[in-house]
């Protein structure tokens, strides 16, 4: 193993001394030693590499580093090729991590012009001073220390160190309060005083204002508009639910027209029932996974849309353009849109589209993500005649922030919103008292995400994702030849290298990580199963995992045998797994910035464990130890494959998968707009019944099947008749969940009852 030493326990300023001669009796090896105590002496760390090797594990692995000492003679390799190796690797991390090269004033005058640009100078280790050449290092790391804070998080830092006494809310002040209590006093423990006396007020004039985007607040919202490419950029504090309220009422008067995609999230009902606009909604496919594909772009042609609107009874006769459109980019599952030709296509239609990228906030930062994203390329080269483009982005989801941090990011086309106009509808929603954590959570996301960051992180994501997608394809290969089964990855199952199809299991790690045409969705293909798209049109985030477990053939009927998914996430949550989302034969995992080796790691010792446990029809007692407690009657008796096995019969007979795939292939009668509808619900008209009674009946709230988490019924749209697609699927899943507790459908807007599922209805 390659051999690193670190001295000191200072915490955050640790220095990289990279010379294989510290150990020497030699005249530069007493040198260097003499460097390493005297760096100590001024409360820096010196983190030792006696080699190459060792120096790359430093840099991967220390983010604590803050500056690199490198013997430019390191291995007394004549070319140099070792230390500019050690270079290279921390500038491909770091781009302003302060260098010195270790040299000889003989040596310095034939250092490359390349590598002089990238060294911020020269320490003479047999002339120069100890002294001298440790303050040198130390006002470095000072300097580099004040460039790595983000505006708003450095001002936040220093305010709150400075340990004022406040006289401003919040009531705690800065702590203090929590310290009065037993109880305040565990709180105050747990979450630490930092925290605390972070969690400032609006009051505090230094910081700024969100409201305003003044001071440091101000500054960190424009350096997040020249990180994520925008010319405009808003921090939201409490989540993409609001950020997408915002800018729809800064962009739909009332009673207007927008174009909707069907597989929106809530917020966008929301901004419907604000604005009391009239939707048309765009209607994607789904596949026989039933996850929700992309809207085909034949849909979204000039005379598609004009079809749409004159067709559909909320829009027929309304001349006026529509205000906005929404697309959803990426979806839950990862499928993201060719967003240039989305623009291209709708731009005839209307002049301002709202990208809901909540999922998708990583995208700029890495090219196997070109032109599939809002905030393309450079901001200046916008075309002034193009729509006016918002990306709204949940920086908490899979970049690094705080839960609820959010950002708006916003380029002017030709119907421009001005600052002020926005800014009235963004005080609307936010708060006067914003938790300034999660503003210097985002502030951070920001800088993590800045630069070579920003590409590194990204790329250690993705790499993670195809090394753990290519194991369970192995695997996947290996249990088949042998006539056994096991878990499948939804992906391609061929890649082309040149000329080569090769199976995705066996492709080069790196063509997976750095080629975007082996994640996009062409034409025909039967793993994706989605009809109707253009080559480019669309791509799969590999960062967004979806396990699939036997049991629905890509013709979208179920086979002889299968094993539903729930029955695997119960199985992962006793081992302490958590998915994002599980569906009938499908589970999601989201490889975030966040992810190791480790982690995913465990998640495939644990589907072997679930193999074996099924196999050998391990009882449940010991398989689901917490879910016989709950229900001992319903499972006390059985074993894993014999619950799996009932489960998967059971979906068969109640036929519920494909009924929602067929409730979710057309789009049911509106008899008001969504705003009409949530007035009635506010005045308590309507009522409950049960689903007999909802037969032809309006719905008062929205119907949403989790998963997918996609509106069924929109407020307003009719329940249809008994033996109609939307109650037929109801009384199916109905009928599932009473044969298997635990197992309950999370449909929001239908609540179980003793006599069952019931629904508002006007």
């Amino acid at each position: 193993m390659a051999r690193t030493e670190q001295t000191g326990k200072r915490i955050g300023r640790n220095v990289l001394l990279v010379c294989d001669r510290l150990h020497e009796a030699s005249s530069p090896g007493r040198a260097a030693r003499a460097l390493q105590e005297d760096l100590t002496a001024h409360e820096l760390s010196p983190v030792i590499a006696l080699s190459t090797a060792a120096a790359h594990e430093a840099i991967e692995a220390d983010p604590h580093l803050q500056a690199l000492l490198l013997d430019w003679d390191l291995h007394q390799d004549p070319s140099h090729t070792q230390a500019r190796e050690v270079l290279d690797a921390l500038r491909a991390r770091n781009a302003k991590l302060p260098v010195f090269l270790l040299a000889t004033r003989e040596a310095a005058p034939h250092v490359p012009a390349e590598v002089m640009r990238e060294a911020d100078g020269f320490i003479w280790l047999l002339e120069d001073s100890m002294e001298f050449v440790s303050t040198r290092i130390l006002e470095a790391v000072r300097r580099y220390r004040l460039a790595l804070l983000p505006p708003m998080f450095g001002a936040l830092a220093k305010f709150a160190d400075e340990a004022e006494y406040s006289w401003h809310t919040p009531g705690h002040t800065g702590g203090s309060a929590f310290l009065r209590s037993p109880a305040g006093r565990m709180f105050h423990d747990y979450f630490g005083e930092k925290l605390l006396r972070a969690d400032l007020s609006i009051s505090v004039a230094a910081l700024g204002s969100l409201l305003d985007h003044t001071g440091p607040i101000g500054d960190a919202e424009r350096y997040a508009a020249y990180v994520f490419g925008a010319q405009r950029s808003y921090f939201v504090t409490n989540g993409t639910s609001t950020a997408n309220r915002v800018v729809f009422t800064a962009s739909v008067a009332r009673g207007e027209t927008v174009l909707a995609d069907r597989n929106a999230h809530k917020s966008i009902e929301h901004g419907l029932a604000l604005t009391g606009a009239r939707p048309a909604y765009l209607l994607p496919y789904r596949n026989h996974l039933g996850m929700i594909g992309p809207i085909p772009p034949a849909s979204l042609t000039r005379e598609a849309i004009a079809h749409n609107l004159a067709s559909s009874r909320l829009t027929a006769g309304q001349d006026a353009r529509p205000a906005l459109a929404i697309v959803t980019n990426s979806t839950y599952d990862g499928l993201c849109y060719n967003a240039a030709r989305v623009e291209e296509l709708l731009s005839p239609s209307v002049d301002r589209i709202l990208f809901d990228e909540a999922w998708f906030g990583h995208a700029r930062f890495n090219p196997l993500y070109e032109n599939h994203y809002a905030m393309r390329g450079d901001p200046a080269g916008r075309d002034p005649a193009g729509p006016t483009i918002f990306a709204t982005q949940s920086t908490h989801k899979l970049l690094a922030a705080l839960s609820q941090a959010s950002m708006v990011h916003l380029r002017e086309g030709r119907v421009p919103i001005e600052a002020v106009r926005f800014n009235e509808s963004l005080m609307m929603h936010a708060s006067t008292s914003p938790n300034y954590a999660i503003i210097a959570s985002t502030d951070i996301s920001s800088a993590m995400m800045d630069g070579a960051g920003g590409q590194l992180l990204t790329s250690e994501a993705i790499a993670e994702a195809v090394a753990f997608r290519q194991t369970v394809a192995r695997l996947q290969a290996g249990f088949l030849e042998k006539g056994d089964w096991f878990f499948g990855v939804w992906q391609p199952d061929f890649v082309r290298d040149g000329a080569l199809r090769i199976p995705f299991a066996d492709a080069p790690p790196q063509l997976l990580a750095s080629s975007q045409a082996c994640w996009a969705l062409e034409p025909g293909a039967d793993w994706h199963g989605f009809a109707g798209l253009e080559p480019g049109y669309c791509l799969l985030d590999p960062i967004k995992v979806t396990l699939t477990t036997p049991g629905m053939g890509r013709d979208g009927k179920l086979e002889a045998q299968g094993i539903p998914a729930p029955l695997l996430a119960h199985y992962l949550a006793e081992h302490g797994i958590t998915p994002e989302k599980t569906a009938h034969f499908s589970i999601l995992f989201l490889f975030s910035i966040g992810v190791t080796k480790g982690k995913w790691g465990s998640l495939v010792s644990a589907l072997l464990d679930f193999k074996r446990d099924y196999d050998a029809n391990t009882p449940l007692t010991r398989a689901l130890p917490a879910l016989c407690a709950a229900h001992p009657a319903a499972y006390g008796a059985l074993g894993l494959k014999e619950l799996g096995q009932a489960m998967f019969k059971a979906m068969g007979e109640t036929g519920y998968p494909e009924k929602l795939q067929e409730a979710y292939n057309a789009l049911p009668l509106p008899e008001m707009i969504p705003a009409e509808a949530h007035d009635r619900l506010i005045r308590g008209e309507g009522g409950m019944a049960g689903l007999a009674a909802l037969a032809g009946g309006v719905a008062a709230t929205a119907i949403v099947p989790y998963p997918p988490g996609i509106p069924l019924l929109m407020p307003g749209e009719t329940f249809g008749t008994l033996d109609g697609p939307v109650l037929r699927y109801l009384a199916a899943v109905e009928r599932f969940d009473r044969q298997f507790p635990g197992f309950g459908h999370d449909t929001h807007g239908v609540e179980p009852a003793e006599g069952g599922y019931r629904a508002l209805r006007y």
